[in-house]
Parts: C-alpha cells; sequence; structure tokens
C-alpha cells in the first residue's frame, strides 16, 4: 500500500489556551490509537517551534529559522499507509477535526532508487 505524510499547518503565533489544548492532546491520541488499531499507522510526531529550525543550503550556507517567511509552519507530520488517496484524506479530515487546523496530504514516491 502507498505511504502518504499527513502534515500539520501550523499558524505562527502563541498557542491555544490550556482548555483547548488539552482537549486536542486528547483527540490526537484518540485518533493515533485508532490509525495503529486501523494498521495504517507507520509514524508520527510533534515538532517544535519554526524558530528553532536550521536550513542547511545546497551552497553549504547554514541559516537560522525556517527555510521561508510565512505565516504557518509544519506543527507535526503523520505519516500513514492507506490504499489510495479516498482513504488517506479520511484519515486527514479526522486530523483536521482533532487539531483543528489544515492538513496537508502528500503521497509518497514508489521507493526506486535515485
Amino acid at each position: 500500500m502507498p505511504n502518504y505524510l499527513l502534515a500539520i499547518q501550523q499558524p505562527d503565533g502563541p498557542a491555544p489556551d490550556q482548555q483547548t489544548m488539552s482537549r486536542i492532546v486528547s483527540e490526537l491520541r484518540a485518533l493515533n490509537q485508532e490509525l495503529r488499531d486501523s494498521g495504517s499507522w507507520v509514524f508520527t510526531g510533534g515538532l517544535l517551534p519554526a524558530d528553532t529550525a536550521t536550513v542547511v543550503r545546497p551552497d553549504a550556507m547554514i541559516t537560522d529559522g525556517p527555510y521561508a517567511e510565512g505565516k504557518e509552519h509544519i506543527g507535526g507530520i503523520w505519516v500513514i499507509t492507506a490504499p489510495d488517496l479516498d482513504v488517506a484524506l479520511g484519515w486527514a479530515r479526522k486530523a483536521a477535526a482533532a487539531t483543528t487546523l489544515p492538513i496537508e496530504v502528500r503521497p509518497f514516491r514508489d521507493a526506486e532508487p535515485f
């Protein structure tokens, strides 16, 4: 089955209040368990804020901060396996509901060596 990346599009700015975060964390735990139980879960991880990023460019230049200036960044990811894009989008809808944020869905290339 193909693998898909589900990326949380996190807005820059302060985190939600504690009550909202508690609800989000609870819903994310339930979603992650549902993914595991279904056999779709491969990997998940939350990321630290974008200002902790370091970018390495091909010319060996290294800079602090995110690659591009923007109003949002990737806040966390899932890598899932799903039989097709429609199923992956179903998981993304659940992730968007749990996080209250947009979720980008991207299929991985076939596992062919470069």
